[in-house]
């Protein structure tokens, strides 16, 4: 994967805990820590936007849909 330098600005006490971070043997430098940061951040976004989208599925039209597709198969569970 390719990478691209940026500058960020960060308040001093987040340097000190990504320094901490690093001197503890918790990720090799500064900027591993900032981009696995960022990466997680991003997954736990995605994974929102997903719940966040299956919460609108109406049940009751989803199984509809379900069972016309899948008729005499095995029966849709119970909620």
């Amino acid at each position: 994967m390719s990478t691209t330098k940026v500058a960020v600005t960060l308040q001093a006490d987040t340097l000190q805990e990504v320094d901490r971070w690093v001197k503890e043997g918790q990720f090799p430098n500064r900027s591993r820590a900032i981009q696995i940061a960022i990466a997680e951040m991003a997954a736990r976004r995605k994974r929102r936007r997903l719940i966040e989208e299956l919460a609108k599925i109406d049940r009751k039209q989803e199984r509809a849909m379900a069972e016309s597709t899948f008729s005499g198969e095995t029966p849709w569970p119970e909620y």
